[in-house]
């Protein structure tokens, strides 16, 4: 494991596909790609792939709220506009990623989620809290928890 950087975290470029390390508290500023020089998009929910898992989740130095979902799952897309309105919201604060369960399996099975939508939040490497399902109210509660 890496050494934590307090406020960073590595994120995979959506464009051409490099890892960088980003400040999350200045992601408003539009951070770029150190390769592509495209921007890291950290206003919307990043998609984590089960090889990235590690670096971008447990060794951020921010918390991470983290949407285990499958793209073929209704409750999950209903979900979505909720992931993406706190992603944009906590821009700076938090970390907002999205795992498909289809196509990391072994992130799924690590953390136990056997119903989508789960909801994740880790600080400093370790589970925080978690919610099944369509919960506004305990999606709301985590964050807070997760910022605070």
């Amino acid at each position: 494991m890496t050494e934590k950087t307090n406020g960073t975290t590595t994120v995979r470029c959506p464009f051409c596909l490099t890892l960088n390390r980003v400040e999350v508290a200045r992601a408003g500023s539009r951070p770029k790609c150190g390769s592509c020089e495209r921007p890291l998009l950290l206003d919307r929910p990043i998609k984590v792939e089960e090889e990235d898992f590690q670096r971008t989740v447990l060794e951020s130095g921010a918390p991470v709220l983290v949407d285990f979902y499958a793209d073929w799952c209704q409750p999950c897309r209903m979900l979505a506009p909720m992931i993406d309105q706190i992603a944009g919201a906590e821009q700076g604060r938090l970390v907002v990623a999205k795992v498909d369960t289809d196509r990391a399996p072994d992130v799924a099975q690590r953390y136990g989620i056997r119903s989508i939508p789960t909801v994740i939040v880790f600080k400093d490497g370790e589970e925080l809290g978690r919610s099944v399902g369509i919960m506004p109210d305990e999606l709301k509660a985590l964050v807070g928890q997760a910022v605070a």
